[in-house]
């Protein structure tokens, strides 16, 4: 029974992992596939076959891992159970942002149907988890998201954050320090060039942000505005 656990998890990872990278990067390589799991580029080949097998994903060498129906239902489901988690353990636990991605991986494949529905009723059947990414409903629709990121901002644009990437905590301690979270509204001041760094106004306080980390903060397409046409 732990093996059969064990691998449902690992099918679940995979998975949800998958619908991850089509989200980010479209299509899904099994080098992204090993690089964003952290396992040999062997294991994942033989978990794609295996999954392939189950009908949950179809693979083709040189153009990729494509979820089928099936593996995309349950790759919905663990992010719904996910960013519930997220969310709960802020809000209701009071854990650091930087902190509850790591933690929602561990409960994710254990909570049941019901604890699902009891957090996300006691949260008011929220919308987005703490790094403004969309969690999906309970029939497993998801609105989609803003792929603009705030490295293509130009001087005097003012937008406001839709999410951020969750993949780095050190980057999220860093963006929640200078006030870089869902819904804040930036000022850009100033753009190095040469891939240079960013200096921008977040409420009363300049900062400069890299080029690289500005590109893991993603901007609301309905808020967005420049100044230069106003």
């Amino acid at each position: 029974m732990l093996n059969e656990t064990v691998a449902s998890h690992a099918i679940e990872d995979y998975l949800k992992t998958i619908y991850l990278l089509q989200q980010d990067e479209g299509r899904v390589t099994t080098s992204a596939l090993a690089r964003r799991l952290g396992v040999a580029a062997a294991s994942v080949t033989n978990m794609v076959k295996r999954l392939a097998e189950m009908n949950l994903v179809r693979h083709a060498p040189y153009h990729g891992v494509e979820l089928l129906p099936a593996g995309e239902k349950i790759a919905l489901e663990v992010v719904r159970h996910h960013r519930l988690l997220e969310l709960y353990l802020a809000e209701a636990l009071g854990m650091p942002w930087d902190q509850v991605h790591a933690e929602a991986d561990r409960l994710e494949h254990v909570i049941s149907e019901d604890l699902e529905e009891r957090m996300a009723a006691a949260l008011g059947q929220p919308t987005m988890d703490p790094h403004g990414h969309p969690i999906p409903s309970r029939d497993l629709t998801v609105p989609e998201r803003s792929q603009i990121a705030l490295a293509g901002a130009q001087p005097r644009d003012v937008v406001k954050i839709e999410w951020v990437s969750d993949l780095d905590p050190a980057h999220l301690r860093y963006l929640a320090a200078i006030g870089l979270v869902p819904q804040a509204t930036v000022e850009v001041l100033d753009v190095a060039p040469f891939n240079g760094p960013l200096r921008l106004r977040v409420g009363r306080s300049e900062v400069s942000l890299g080029r690289d980390l500005a590109a893991e903060v993603f901007l609301s397409r309905a808020t967005s505005v420049s100044l230069r046409d106003t």
